[in-house]
């Protein structure tokens, strides 16, 4: 679908552009700010966007060989000034903003060359930027004229539509992927190569710039739930739409060059969105709340079970009704496992699941394996293959 019949389609049916159906995992073809304009405001949860970056580059770029570096020459990242960039930016922004839902969030990614310019721009316009993350590349161009520091990193600003927006963020699922650390701003990732790189018939790139499938991995399971709507308003060859296809979610492309949107079209057409139940992250704070007591009422631990931290510096038992009791040099301390445990280390807080140990079998586990136990009892199971 392109946007004339677009159009066309909304005054057959005597429809406004804001009337219109959200065409989604579709693949609009034009100019993205006037596709933008005909999509309903408030209908989007997620934007991903890596516009032009404005590269300003001059001449050709060789390499101590001669050969000639396949840069970004082509025409849509060329703009006549900063002025005009500005301009360009400031009015897809104004339409971003326009069909994020009050909750919703967007996504840009940039260099040097514009990323500072978004960043202030999406201020100005009443976004409120959550983190910027630094995309630091395992295999960068090298830097041939030896002038420069090697451009190791892009930037990706994530920033909620308004101060006040309740956004998306899959904390649990961010830690898993990370080994069970909490994730962090600087992501280690390789440039888009092999297999995954899209090349055309003569063997060349199709797109100069096409991202890796783990970075929007990342960005999609981070921010969205199964459903949610993303919107890529500079689809490139569909980098966005592969990857919210296999994690369940919704696409929205736009983009203007054809070849683009066909290498688009035939790399989704081959995708198949995973099991749902596997898709879907597990949020610790959606897990049944499971005091301690019923830890007790179980058998799985003994009133007068000794509890230790894991270097054995503190240790309290356990009472019958959840409590626990121990002492130390500042007297004796009596309550719930965090209260105890916040006290003996004289903090103002624990999380007494994760603090406090027990031994069985000559082995030593955290209480909050007995506390999983109770769970995936009321919890059900998830589905094995066979």
């Amino acid at each position: 679908m392109n946007h004339d019949s677009l159009m066309k389609t909304l005054e057959k049916n005597g429809l406004k552009p804001s009337k219109i159906a959200l065409p989604r995992n579709e693949i609009l073809a034009g100019d993205c700010i006037e596709i933008m304009k005909s999509l309903p405001a408030r209908s989007v949860d997620l934007i991903f966007a890596d516009p032009p970056y404005n590269l300003q580059l001059g001449g050709d770029l060789t390499r101590p060989d001669q050969s000639k570096v396949a840069g970004v020459d082509d025409a849509w990242d060329k703009f006549s000034s900063f002025a005009s960039y500005d301009k360009f930016t400031k009015a897809w922004f104004l339409e971003a903003r326009r069909l994020l839902k009050d909750d919703g969030a967007i996504w840009v990614i940039g260099s040097y060359h514009n990323v500072f310019r978004m960043g202030s721009q999406l201020q100005d316009l009443g976004f409120w930027i959550l983190n910027d993350i630094v995309w630091r590349k395992t295999n960068p161009m090298p830097n041939f004229r030896g002038r420069r520091f090697t451009n190791a990193h892009e930037t990706l600003i994530w920033a909620a539509k308004s101060e006040n927006s309740k956004y998306r963020f899959n904390y649990d699922a961010m830690k898993a992927l990370n080994e069970d650390l909490q994730m962090r701003s600087d992501w280690t990732i390789p440039l888009c190569t092999g297999a995954e790189r899209l090349k055309k018939g003569d063997g060349n790139k199709a797109h100069p710039t096409q991202k890796p499938e783990a970075l929007l991995h990342r960005v999609i399971l981070s921010s969205t739930n199964i459903g949610d709507v993303i919107l890529d308003p500079f689809f490139g060859t569909g980098t966005t739409g592969a990857v919210a296809k296999k994690l369940g979610r919704d696409f929205i492309g736009i983009e203007r060059e054809k070849d683009y949107i066909a290498h688009a079209k035939e790399r989704i057409a081959t995708i198949k969105t995973g099991d749902e139940a596997m898709l879907k992250p597990i949020e610790k704070r959606e897990e049944p709340r499971v005091p301690f007591g019923q830890v007790i009422e179980q058998g799985l631990l003994q009133p007068g079970a000794v509890l230790f931290d894991h270097s054995r510096r503190y240790s309290a038992r356990v009472r019958a009704d959840g409590n626990l009791v121990a002492r130390n040099h500042t007297g004796d301390h009596k309550g719930s496992i965090h209260k105890v445990g916040a006290a003996l280390q004289g903090l103002p807080s624990c999380n007494g699941w994760t603090f406090w140990h027990f031994e069985t079998k000559g082995k030593v586990w955290p209480i909050d394996v007995l506390r999983q136990e109770i769970r995936s009892q009321i919890q059900p199971a998830l589905p094995v293959p066979n």
